[in-house]
């Protein structure tokens, strides 16, 4: 689905597009179903699993491959970075019904370390993400004013390490970002965004794809993964990753420990929590 020039002038302007549609009901029921049947495989919920099973979770789960290859969100992130595309993180963000996590104001790009910031995150709702369950609330705009700082606050209850937060201002001008399940909305990695508790009768299951063109490189710390989705790669500044052939099979595991054991040690546990847990 690539985006109309009015769509990117108005994701350029606004730092945010979407929502649109994105997967078939088939595979929507599909996904979720695979999903959930990895949390009976655990024993628990993929919400109480460790960080690291969240992050990148594409590499052991094969059904993720395909939903971060979705073409129609292929043809929508090109629309804005163009055609050679890496996956550079995947991030499962599940809030329970009664939840009261939260996650305070931040920005994306805090945390990547990429340059040049090129990153546009598509959010995929496996479940109707509303106001009530918690969804995606965003400052129109706020992409323009680049980088902020990022101050600790009370850690209670709110998914952002040491309550990391930055001084939202216009909050009168905050928008919701609804999106109904099998849709996606992308935004931009210096967009200003939060979400409220989960108060629905439904988990809120949100998949975030961290998308970069593949002349973007991570300039701290040690060599990072990127799978490749969309095009070619001439500059190499990633290790490719591997799909997994079956859900945990040794070899993928081993592959999806290094991989996130590369990156948690590129970021620190405390900066990490924050691109992990939304």
């Amino acid at each position: 689905m690539t985006l109309t020039s009015n769509e990117v002038d108005g994701y350029l302007g606004c730092g945010f597009a979407g929502p649109f549609n994105a997967l078939s009901e088939e595979d929507l029921v599909r996904f979720r179903k695979e999903l959930e049947s990895f949390e009976a495989l655990q024993g628990a919920l993929l919400s109480e699993l460790p960080g690291q099973i969240r992050a990148k979770t594409h590499l052991i789960l094969p059904w993720m491959q395909e939903l971060i290859r979705q073409p129609l969100i292929l043809d929508a992130v090109q629309s804005i970075i163009g055609p050679n595309i890496l996956v550079y993180h995947v991030t499962c963000w599940v809030k329970e019904p009664g939840d009261h996590a939260y996650v305070s104001w931040h920005q994306d790009s805090a945390y990547f370390f990429l340059d040049p910031p090129e990153h546009v995150t598509a959010w995929i709702a496996l479940s109707d993400a509303t106001k009530k369950s918690g969804c995606l609330k965003v400052l129109p705009g706020s992409h323009h004013n680049g980088p902020l700082h990022h101050n600790k606050g009370d850690p209670l209850n709110n998914l952002l390490s040491n309550g990391q937060y930055v001084d939202a201002k216009g909050l009168d001008a905050a928008e919701f970002l609804e999106v109904r399940a099998g849709q996606f909305t992308l935004h931009h990695t210096d967009l200003v965004h939060s979400s409220a508790p989960n108060q629905s009768a439904d988990r809120r299951i949100g998949i975030g794809v961290s998308y970069i063109p593949t002349h973007v490189r991570c300039n701290h710390g040690h060599r990072l993964t990127a799978t490749l989705v969309r095009g070619q790669d001439r500059f190499n500044y990633f290790d490719h990753e591997e799909p997994p052939r079956d859900v945990f099979e040794a070899r993928a595991v081993a592959h999806h420990a290094d991989a996130t054991q590369r990156f948690f040690l590129n970021h620190g546990s405390e900066r990490t929590r924050t691109t992990d847990e939304q």
